[in-house]
């Protein structure tokens, strides 16, 4: 009867399952070790490879400067990255998506409250260094031991202290809500004002084909309906529709308006027999 080998220590399990992490590496990617902390006893792996392009492909992202980063945690932001990468060289730029892209730049998001958007899953990274040599250093980077990315100075919140401080940015400051709401709608305002500048300038004023855009500014605006023109309108309706009706054009037609007639002939003759009834009744001779 053969025994069970005997299981490893934690440690020794972790350290195994990160091996065999680095050895599964897709095909032209490098692994990074990371650490999120120093009490961390397992790394993180990151996938790390130069990012290409085709030719002619406009991006932001230019070619032999980049650096595409995937595994990349929700709790890690573009400056952990950029301080991990920045003994590589100088960084331009980090851009962080939800999946790889086109690599077309993103308009900043002006708003604090607004359009938020909560991140839930592993995303990838585009490592942008002023250098092409800022690239294979960070390669090169897979070589030295597990990398610590969280500092005393800078400390990366995962945990508990990352659900505190998301729940503490999740509350709204009312003056900070109001004050970027009023110079909200004193932009839109000043650029409806612009526009309608801009539109009373053009009025009446041919373009180059000689066209003469016109608008429905000048005209009044409907009165809303009240709810007995609504009922009127309805009865209009329905009394159309009973004239396109053809009346009976068809033999089941001509027997409903039978029998409907009869009912009516019956009904009336019983209202008449109670009604003499009711007359002879009141004519009864009554001597005292």
């Amino acid at each position: 009867m053969s025994r069970r080998p005997p299981r490893p220590p934690r440690g020794d399990k972790m350290a195994a399952a990160t091996e065999s992490v680095a050895g599964a590496a897709p095909a032209g990617y490098t692994v990074l070790s990371v650490k999120f902390g120093e009490r961390q006893r397992s790394p993180h792996c990151l996938l790390v490879k130069e990012h290409q392009v085709r030719e002619g492909a406009g991006t932001a992202h230019p070619p032999r400067r980049t650096l595409f980063v995937l595994n990349v945690p929700p709790y890690c932001g573009p400056d952990s990255l950029s301080r991990l990468f920045s003994r590589c060289g100088h960084v331009q730029s980090v851009d962080i998506c939800d999946k790889p892209g086109p690599g077309e730049k993103k308009e900043k998001l002006a708003s604090k409250f607004f359009n938020r958007k909560t991140v839930t899953g592993f995303q990838v990274a585009y490592v942008v260094f002023r250098k092409p040599a800022g690239v294979q250093a960070a390669k090169a980077l897979s070589q030295e031991g597990p990398l610590l990315i969280s500092t005393e100075n800078h400390p990366v919140k995962t945990g508990i202290s990352k659900w505190i401080a998301s729940y503490e940015a999740s509350i709204v400051n009312p003056k900070e809500l109001k004050a970027e709401v009023d110079a909200y709608m004193q932009d839109y305002d000043k650029k409806m004002a612009e526009e309608e500048a801009k539109a009373a300038e053009q009025e009446g004023v041919p373009d180059e084909e000689g066209w003469v855009k016109v608008t429905r500014k000048g005209r009044k605006p409907g009165l809303p309906r009240t709810e007995a023109a609504n009922l009127r309108v309805l009865e209009k309706e329905k009394q159309k529709r009973a004239r396109k009706e053809l009346l009976n054009f068809y033999a089941w037609q001509h027997r409903e308006t039978k029998r409907e007639h009869i009912a009516q002939l019956r009904k009336k003759f019983e209202e008449d027999k109670q009604r003499i009834a009711l007359m002879r009744a009141q004519r009864k001779f009554r001597p005292y």
